[in-house]
């Protein structure tokens, strides 16, 4: 399988979205890919949570990454993250 590598703006977003390379490594390996916006490639994973975000705890954590297949690797545009 292609190496996978997170853009400027997904890197700078991790703390922000509360998401894990791992996890979006995880979802993109696992997960059946779908057509995106612009040409792109999307899935999404639900992982087991159960802690607080922003003063609320959670069960679930979905890390959805939108991605493009290049020739020689995946490059994760961004990753949004859901949790429920």
């Amino acid at each position: 399988m292609k190496s996978i590598r997170l853009s400027g703006h997904a890197l700078r977003y991790m703390a922000n979205r509360g998401f894990r390379l791992e996890e979006v490594e995880e979802a993109i390996r696992a997960a059946p890919w779908e057509p995106a916006e612009l040409g792109r490639l999307e899935c999404h994973k639900d992982f087991v949570f159960g802690r607080a975000w922003n003063g609320v705890v959670y069960a679930t954590k979905r890390v959805r990454p939108i991605f493009v297949e290049e020739s020689d690797e995946l490059v994760v545009v961004t990753v949004y993250t859901y949790y429920f």
